[in-house]
């Protein structure tokens, strides 16, 4: 089956990223940009040190975003939500380590799988990778480690 797979979403891993939080900070800066709404799930250390690096990013890199800790107006609002408690119309879900995904990506155009040098994180993401392709999605596969 093709990238798209099920319900037409396609999912990308993006391998071999030697940092996941700066990583991923560049990542969620340009959808951003774009004005797409993104929802991050991963290990609840993953999320905070995300969180923390969104707020400490260079002068003018600052990225609004919401946690499962603000209160419900401020997850609607926000274009990029870090947990489970996100808004609706989601178009992009990003994963960076163990999570119930890939049945959690209903209504999603992109999932991207942000995996890291660690031989752990890989094994990891090999599982995750077959469990796409039991679903009849093939993933895309980019090798980031030369940015």
């Amino acid at each position: 089956m093709s990238e798209g797979g099920r319900s037409g979403v396609q999912v990308a891993f993006h391998l071999n990223a030697a940092d996941k939080t700066d990583y991923s900070c560049r990542l969620l800066r340009k959808a951003y940009l774009k004005g797409t709404r993104c929802q991050v799930l991963g290990p609840e250390d993953d999320l905070r040190a995300l969180d923390a690096a969104l707020w400490v990013r260079g002068a003018g890199e600052f990225l609004a975003h919401s946690t499962d800790d603000d209160p419900p107006a401020v997850r609607q609002r926000s274009l990029l939500h870090l947990g489970r408690l996100a808004p609706e119309g989601l178009r992009v879900l990003v994963i960076l380590g163990e999570t119930d995904a890939p049945g959690d990506m209903v209504d999603v155009d992109r999932v991207i799988e942000v995996v890291s040098t660690l031989e752990s994180d890989k094994e990891r993401a090999r599982l995750r990778w077959k469990r796409y392709r039991q679903q009849g999605i093939e993933p895309a596969r980019h090798d980031v480690s030369s940015l």
